[in-house]
């Protein structure tokens, strides 16, 4: 090794790590245990990623195959450290995992941030705490690594200010050393007792063992010995019987498996015996993580195969509309040398994809039923991914369905609370149809005039303003043989909720009028499909509306937003007879003065479902010479 590559380099962190170095070492301080937890999970981490390695390359294990975890102190250095004999990283690696969040949508996450540290402390659980937890303790962190199958190990030292050193060094052995340099005051880290009882807390499910120097009294003290002993269980927790294991070592797997801050919300842990054998144990997070809307993020199952670990982040094993649920799957059918492709193509995967996806729809469905408060919370955080569901997983579709939850105007708030079987038990009588309005904003849902009739007639309409509800409607017409339709789309036929009189007064009405709609179609022109009389306004004087079998106008205006050509559609416009506008166009002689009007009221139909204007200035000028007369 040339003395160039053994000079000590300084290097800067990013500015985001420098960030979330000072809310970790201030927000989470209060609990300073997690630091050991953190530091163990990488450890274990790093011996799955060896153990997968190995598979294609035995060489890496370099004579020593035995996986393990040592944790020591040193009460005169002040001391502690976690040393593995996993993977190891390069000095690439220690840079891109230590010097770097690579995390897309870092900068959206810090700018979230409030300042108030209690809230900004389960954030930064959110966000995962990971390696940088080491400097709540300690004021100097030194990280000696070497990557299995290179000769060449690297020293990263850093306070956790602005920068960090790394250096070549020579290491014997493969793997990770960590040694925390701790603050004053943290020295009740320096006692056997206090390591132990944290690692029994903490990681008693890690599989490897994870060992300590056994200690005997001498004098009124703990004295280290030269005989190590495993502190841990070190047996997969997943493989042990239910009621072997107590919540709170479900709930510290869980955060091993995740890197959560938070304890989940719920858990289902499942053994399936026949012609696919496997356990499973899957959690639904209690809080959201920062970058949940980011479809290219991984996903959160590791894959075992007879306890051996094969792939972190297995995305076969879930649906995209899942992608929030953490915990490992153990098969006991599949190869130990499966790789990512041949997932794709395996009927056991599919197999055990599908058993999990009923267990995770099983287990939402209890909780709707028997927890609604629960429920709620889990909606609040995942609901607008779990619309994605319909579009993605068919054989699940009427599930999903059943989970979903929307505003309506039956509690006339933004609260997503009703259920589709909530809105079919307070159907009218002769109701046939589930009614919906599409829109870009809960407002405008709530206030648009297409509900005027409904309203009128108390009749409920969901009201839809997330983005994905319009792919979701692309993909469920109709919920237990009841038609999703929408109050904006097609002549509106409200069927037996309608009576003769009704029925025989429209007609006259649209005789009466006649005259007036085509007067209209005609200054029009191009603007519009059709002109006719409305049956859905009682206050407002038009409306525009899609065609039965055209996009909606917000869906329209959601894919021009998002750069897609649509197909060329004209609405109808809608004109309400009972209204004093109409009334009064209706009186007007001028062909100048009509055909202001009338481009008037589509303008304010367009305007008032969100459209935009296609020439705002002729608008202005319009209605500034209405005002003016």
């Amino acid at each position: 090794m040339s003395t160039e590559t053994l000079q000590k380099e300084t290097l800067g962190f990013q500015a985001e790590v420098k960030q979330l170095l000072q809310l970790m070492i201030h927000s989470l301080y209060s609990n300073k245990e997690i630091v050991l937890r953190e530091l163990i999970s990488n450890a274990s981490d790093a011996s799955d990623k060896l153990r997968f390695e190995a598979l294609a390359d035995n060489s890496l294990y370099e004579n020593d195959s035995e996986l393990k975890i040592r944790v020591s102190f040193d009460k005169d250095a002040r001391t502690v450290t976690i040393t593995d004999n996993g993977i190891g990283m390069s000095r690439e690696e220690v840079i891109s995992n230590i010097g770097t969040i690579a995390k897309s949508g870092t900068k959206e996450f810090f700018q979230s941030l409030t300042g108030d540290q209690a809230k900004d402390a389960n954030l930064i659980g959110q966000f995962g705490v990971g390696f940088y937890s080491a400097f709540i303790i300690a004021d100097k962190v030194t990280l000696t690594t070497r990557r299995a199958g290179s000769s060449e190990a690297v020293r990263w030292e850093s306070a956790g200010e602005g920068d960090y050193t790394l250096e070549a060094v020579e290491k014997a052995g493969r793997g990770t050393e960590i040694v925390l340099h701790l603050r004053e005051g943290e020295d009740e880290f320096l006692s056997d007792w206090k390591l132990k009882s944290i690692i029994r807390k903490y990681s008693d499910h890690i599989t490897l063992p994870i060992v300590m120097k056994k200690s005997d009294w001498q004098d009124g003290e703990q004295v280290p010995t030269d005989e190590d002993e495993t502190v841990n269980k070190a047996s997969a927790l997943w493989a042990r019987a239910k009621n072997e294991i107590s919540e709170d070592e479900y709930q510290e797997f869980y955060k091993h498996v995740s890197h959560d801050f938070e304890n989940p919300l719920v858990w289902s842990h499942n053994r399936v015996e026949g012609r696919q054998e496997y356990i499973s144990l899957l959690y639904i997070p209690a809080k959201a993580p920062f970058d949940l809307y980011d479809r290219e993020r991984q996903h959160g199952i590791k894959l075992y195969v007879k306890r051996v670990f094969i792939m972190d982040d297995a995305e076969q094993l879930m649906p995209q509309y899942l992608r929030f649920v953490r915990g490992v799957i153990d098969s006991a059918n599949l190869p130990l040398n499966v790789s990512r492709e041949i997932l794709q193509h395996s009927k056991d995967i599919d197999a055990i994809k599908a058993g999990s996806v009923k267990k995770v729809l099983g287990l939402l469905e209890d909780l709707a039923e028997n927890q609604p408060e629960e429920y709620a919370k889990f909606w609040s955080e995942f609901g607008r991914v779990l619309k994605e569901g319909p579009g993605e997983d068919f054989a699940n579709r009427e599930k999903i369905a059943g989970l979903l939850r929307f505003a309506s105007t039956h509690a006339d708030t933004d609260a997503q609370v009703a259920s589709f079987k909530d809105y079919i038990s307070r159907m009218k009588e002769g109701q046939e149809a589930i009614y919906y309005i599409t829109a870009d904003s809960f407002a405008a849902a709530q206030h648009s005039p297409h509900l005027e009739i409904f309203r009128k007639k108390g009749i409920e309409v969901l009201l839809l303003s997330d983005r994905v509800d319009e792919w979701l409607l692309g993909s469920l017409t109709e919920f237990e043989g009841k038609k999703l339709q929408s109050v904006a789309k097609g002549d509106l036929d409200l069927g037996k909720l309608e009576d003769e009189a009704e029925k025989e007064q429209k007609k006259k009405t649209e005789d009466e009028y006649k005259s007036l709609v085509e007067k209209i179609q005609a200054t029009l022109g191009e603007s519009v499909k059709e002109v006719r009389v409305t049956h859905r306004l009682t206050d407002s004087p038009a409306c525009l509306v899609a065609g039965a079998h055209d996009l909606s106008g917000n869906l329209e205006r959601l894919l021009k937003a998002a750069g897609q050509k649509t197909p060329e559609s004209k609405p109808v416009l809608e004109i309400n007879p009972q209204h004093a506008i109409v009334q009064r166009l209706a009186g007007v002689q001028d062909d100048g003065k009509f055909s202001d009007w009338a481009h008037l009221l589509f303008d304010q139909a367009l305007l008032a479902e969100g459209g935009q204007l296609q020439d705002p200035a002729a608008f202005v000028r319009r209605v500034n010479a209405l005002l003016a007369q």
